[in-house]
């Protein structure tokens, strides 16, 4: 079994991840207080810092639609718009991402892409997982195949935790839903893609 699906319980305990801390986060509120006061100089400065991280973020749960730019600009365009709103309960982060799942939610729909209620299924098998087989780029090539698979509120989950290191209760104010319901989504999440990532090791994809 993949050793990151192995999560646990007391992840959203972590500490936070490295180049994430309080100094980046100052520089992003000071940034935000500048947009605040109209300055295009540091809205161009916090969307550059943001950009890489939305865009994958979008790339993933969107599965690489042609609406990603666009979702991502109006995200930012929410920010320049509505800078005032924010207000301070959450991280930044939080909030700016927070918007961005809402938007691409929105794009989705427009595009009829099915938005997967969580399941209700038997435990996930806790065998071994196909990892002994695999060289990390293969996994990793293969991981993004199966994400895919995923509902777009499962991969939002996955990729907001092990690829921004965020913790279950921000998880839940970007999405919007108690802690306990990421925790949900994450379990059935991880077993989709364990049964998804041994199905390709069965046909010997792997």
């Amino acid at each position: 079994m993949l050793n990151w699906l192995k999560v646990s319980k007391k992840r959203d305990e972590r500490a936070p991840a490295p180049g994430r801390g309080p100094a980046a986060e100052a520089l992003e509120l000071a940034l935000l207080d500048g947009i605040r006061r109209g300055r295009r100089a540091e809205f161009d400065a916090l969307y550059r810092l943001y950009h890489p991280r939305l865009s994958r973020f979008l790339a993933h749960m969107m599965r690489q639609s042609n609406a990603l730019d666009e979702v991502l600009n109006d995200t930012m365009l929410v920010v320049w718009q509505r800078a005032d709103s924010f207000d301070g309960r959450s991280k930044l982060s939080t909030w700016i991402f927070g918007i961005a799942y809402r938007k691409a939610l929105k794009a989705l729909s427009r595009q009829d892409l099915a938005v997967d209620a969580d399941a209700v299924d038997e435990p996930a098998d806790t065998g071994p997982g196909p990892e002994q087989r695999l060289g990390l780029a293969q996994l990793r090539g293969r991981l993004r195949g199966a994400m895919a698979e995923l509902s777009p509120e499962h991969r939002a989950v996955v990729e907001l935790c092990y690829f921004h290191d965020m913790a279950y209760a921000e998880i839940a104010e970007v999405v919007g839903c108690p802690a306990e319901t990421v925790k949900t989504r994450m379990f059935y999440a991880r077993r989709r893609l364990r049964v998804l990532l041994d199905d390709l090791a069965g046909h010997g994809e792997l």
